[in-house]
């Protein structure tokens, strides 16, 4: 096999099914990921699977798909030690904020790379089938050239050509996002305090003006047991709604109801259950 032209780092639970579509549409696509269960992961889908970027091959694109803001700088600190990237096009897709990616795209930037910021939406349902929502900020010539690569996960938006506005467009995402889940969670725990059945009263409400995609998508796994499939952890919201605490702050802005989503994840964090889907947030309440 010849020099591939994707390199994909990151391939947990959203992260693998988009590596997954750009085999599928026949990009030669070498994984990065330090965790060994994702390493193994990839071999059984037959990706090329490395530890670290400084064992991956040179490629055309890199795609990011780190957690957190300090996972993207050890990666930069670990791709600035090579020296081949003049001309190779960077595009960040994880949720990390506007700060994060413009200074690490500054560096990128600094040593000869193209840098284009493209947080997702859709969560594993919507990788999986090629669905996600792409905010694409960068400069549009980048933007057309990556394309072939971006439309293997979903629609692109094109946001402007100032890298650090797909993140905070994001960031607004995960607002409402963090809210909703906590709103969910709060009203089918409500419903069982009035003695009603969860189930049914989901079936009920969300095809009316209450519904949202959040009460569609984790209600149901809202009202089963705690050891549900973990499509999305209480960890990543906790990471990402500080990281929207952060950016309102930073605007002066005022996010009374994010604050109070927010400490629902850190509590349901600090009893356990960080690990856990972020429809566990229902554990929070007295009749999860």
């Amino acid at each position: 096999m010849g020099e591939p032209d994707v390199v994909f780092v990151g391939i947990g639970a959203i992260g693998r099914h988009m590596a997954s579509r750009l085999v599928a549409a026949g990009r030669t696509t070498t994984a990065v990921d330090p965790t060994p269960s994702a390493r193994e992961w990839a071999a059984a889908q037959g990706i090329p699977a490395v530890a670290s970027m400084a064992e991956a091959p040179r490629a055309e694109f890199v795609v990011v798909m780190v957690a957190t803001p300090d996972q993207l700088a050890a990666l930069v600190d670990e791709a600035l030690t090579r020296a081949d990237l003049d001309g190779q096009r960077w595009i960040v897709m994880s949720t990390v904020g506007p700060d994060a990616v413009r200074e690490q795209g500054a560096r990128l930037t600094a040593a000869g790379a193209l840098v284009l910021d493209v947080p997702v939406t859709g969560g594993v349902a919507r990788a999986r089938t090629g669905e996600l929502t792409l905010f694409a900020a960068g400069n549009r010539s980048t933007v057309e050239f990556a394309r072939p690569v971006l439309d293997c996960f979903g629609s692109v938006r094109e946001v402007g050509e100032r890298v650090g506005d797909g993140q905070s467009i994001k960031v607004v995402n995960q607002h409402l996002c963090s809210v909703h889940i906590v709103a969910a969670a709060e009203a089918l725990s409500l419903a069982g305090e009035l003695g009603l059945d969860r189930e049914q009263v989901l079936s009920l409400v969300e095809g009316g003006a209450a519904g949202s995609w959040m009460l569609s998508d984790r209600g149901p796994r809202m009202v089963q047991g705690t050891d549900v499939e973990v499509t999305s952890t209480i960890g990543i919201f906790v990471k990402d709604s500080n990281l929207v605490a952060d950016a309102a702050r930073q605007a002066d802005a005022d996010t009374p109801l994010l604050d109070l989503a927010r400490e629902r994840y850190e509590r349901a964090a600090d009893a356990g259950l960080g690990a856990r889907d972020d429809s566990r947030v229902i554990e929070t309440y007295t009749s999860a």
